[in-house]
């Protein structure tokens, strides 16, 4: 005759806990809250893109009254404004340029800096987190004037400066996940016959991808938004304008704003790096995660 043994029940970790009816009322109440101050100026933007300058001036929180359809040609007066088109272009070929140069070139030199332990290597490090806290404000006019000078007013000019700006956050977020591969795994590639390169491209590379999206995705954003650098170094008068700067036609010389057509433009600037934000979001905690916890 067998025994049965019953076990006793395992206790809820932590994390099960469950939560009181109060605490879930706040969490909720705070989750609604941060959502319509997120959400809230781009419905706003939204909103108004479909209201002529004065209603805009006189009651911007107001729904758009009279023709529906009336509305779209803020959007026909943005698109056809000069230069859009051509903005849309170069903002595209500069933010995919420049995001694949600073993926590219921040994992090697993350790649290097973490398993070549020498000082030098690891004040590169540091050089590289202490330029995540100096604001861009601080190297403004020097940045510029040597634009300038080496002439760089241009997309590539542009694609090396958002490389050399966006390599410190994305080269510490790197190094975070190299440092939580087992060498292991790479003296397997070695024994295997892979060379140093061979057993970054072939091994590390495709370990990154988390941390590689994540770092896309930070800086797609800022780039495609950016209007401050593009200002500064490309200006108004080049053809080589990005979205943000040629936004910047709709205010005329005596102080005249067209914002039914800045608000339209600024809708179709968001668009695109939305649907590029929902089809990736999903790697972004992983990433994070991995890239400045893990080592």
């Amino acid at each position: 005759m067998t025994t049965k043994v019953t076990k006793p029940a395992a206790k809820p970790a932590p994390s099960e806990a469950k939560v009181s009816g109060g605490a879930k009322g706040l969490i909720y109440a705070v989750l609604i809250f941060l959502t319509i101050v997120f959400l809230g100026p781009i419905f706003f933007i939204l909103l108004n893109s479909f209201k002529d300058r004065f209603a805009i001036s006189n009651n911007p929180f107001a729904l758009p009254v009279g023709d529906m359809w009336a509305g779209f040609s803020n959007y026909v007066t943005g698109i056809q404004g000069e230069g859009f088109g051509w903005a849309i272009v170069w903002s595209f070929v500069i933010t995919i340029l420049s995001v694949a140069a600073v993926v590219f070139f921040s994992s090697m030199t993350a790649y290097y800096i973490t398993r070549v332990k020498t000082w030098w290597t690891s004040t590169l490090y540091y050089l590289f987190v202490f330029s995540m806290v100096i604001p861009f404000q601080m190297v403004m006019f020097p940045t510029v004037v040597i634009a300038d000078r080496l002439g760089m007013a241009n997309p590539l000019g542009m694609v090396i400066l958002y490389m050399g700006f966006g390599s410190g956050l994305s080269v510490f977020m790197f190094s975070g996940f190299i440092k939580s591969i087992p060498l292991e795994i790479e003296e397997a590639a070695t024994i295997d016959g892979c060379s140093p390169l061979s057993t970054f491209f072939r091994v590390v590379m495709p370990m990154l991808k988390p941390t590689a999206i994540t770092v896309a995705i930070l800086n797609a954003m800022w780039i495609w938004n950016d209007y401050l650098l593009p200002y500064l170094v490309v200006g108004l008068s080049t053809p080589y304008r990005t979205i943000p700067v040629v936004i910047q036609q709709f205010i005329g010389s005596q102080g005249d704003r067209d914002l039914g057509a800045m608000m339209a433009m600024l809708v179709l600037a968001i668009i695109p790096i939305i649907i590029f934000y929902m089809s990736a979001q999903k790697h972004i905690v992983e990433g994070v995660a991995a890239g400045a916890v893990k080592g």
